[in-house]
């Protein structure tokens, strides 16, 4: 255990960093905040949800990560047919050497350091609560025995965006677990120019390991040790608080659009990315900026609007820009 970071700790830190979004930029093109975005969760170790229509390369992403990292990948793809077997594994009969019969797991796809749960709200409620332990213990139950996944773990989902046909709306408990939901955003001119040289000139460009699990885990020890002034603290609960309508001196735009606000796990992921994000810009405490960058991220998918709000197309990103400025005031 360390007691306290120092200037070497936080270059390294931003070194590594650098490096491996330099790794994964030579397969994704574009999407550079979404990329931080999602380093800052894996060495926070949360999850995230990341949302967009087909054909985005939200599956290249994930992928190109596991490779950086050097980590185990899995991908499962979500279809309405799945079932829960299908990704925690489970015991089948197997003979053993005496001809004896005898029950041996079969370990699901849920068993490697990555899983891609690849459009993850395809899939029915039922097949997707099977994650639920997985994404907050670490761990799967099958038969009352409970296995460990290994470290570090992570699970990055996508999803469609919920007009699309066929998709089931994840539960307001499951979208709890995720660390962050991303949006990503289509690619621009000068983006699609990049893509279709980079995929259809022949010329394969490849991102190599940066770093390894234990580096992750190294990452995320030193970001947990980044301290962050009580008034900064502060700031973060009182904007997640002001998220809950029925909070006094809750905002007006809480009150009027808002039918939940934020779990206790929305001011924890603020803190959490907001130590990270300011080791990764070289910084050794976290600022009033870190919480409001880490606030959209961490709290979008948690705010949950009431049928005033959905009526006049309200989005949770405009609640959190009003509650900011409330804040301010």
């Amino acid at each position: 255990m360390m007691d306290e970071i120092n200037a070497e700790m936080i270059e390294s830190f931003a070194d590594k960093v650098k490096s491996i979004e330099g790794e994964i930029a030579k397969e994704i093109i574009g999407q550079r905040e979404i990329i931080r975005q999602v380093l800052m969760a894996v060495i926070a170790g949360g999850n995230v949800l990341l949302e967009g229509v087909p054909g985005l390369g939200k599956t290249r992403l994930v992928k190109t990560l596991g490779h950086v990292l050097d980590l185990s990948f899995n991908r499962i793809q979500f279809t309405p047919d799945l079932m829960p077997a299908d990704i925690t594994g489970t015991n089948i009969i197997m003979k053993d050497e005496q001809g004896n019969n005898r029950f041996s797991f079969q370990p699901g796809p849920i068993f490697a350091n990555i899983v891609l749960a690849d459009e993850i709200n395809r899939a029915t409620p039922k097949t997707q609560s099977a994650l639920l332990e997985a994404m907050q213990e670490h761990s799967v139950t099958v038969a009352g025995q409970t296995r460990g996944l290994p470290e570090p773990y992570f699970v990055l989902a996508t999803q469609n965006p919920l007009e699309q046909e066929g998709t089931y709306p994840l539960p307001e408990a499951q979208l709890d677990r995720f660390f962050f939901k991303l949006l990503v955003d289509f690619p621009s001119l000068e983006e699609l120019h990049a893509i279709i040289e980079l995929t259809t000139a022949g010329d394969d460009v490849v991102a190599h390991k940066a770093v390894d699990g234990d580096a992750i885990l190294q990452l995320r020890e030193i970001a947990r040790h980044v301290p962050i002034a009580r008034g900064v603290q502060d700031y973060a609960l009182r904007l997640v608080l002001a998220t809950h309508p029925e909070i006094d001196g809750a905002p007006d735009v809480a009150r009027r659009y808002v039918r939940y606000g934020s779990s206790p796990r929305g001011a924890q992921a603020i803190i959490s990315a907001a130590k990270v994000r300011a080791l990764m810009e070289g910084r050794y405490n976290v600022s009033f900026d870190d919480i409001k960058y880490a606030a959209y991220p961490a709290l979008r998918h948690r705010i949950f609007l009431n049928f005033e709000g959905l009526a006049e197309g309200r989005t949770s990103d405009g609640i959190i820009d009003e509650i900011i400025d409330a804040l301010a005031e």
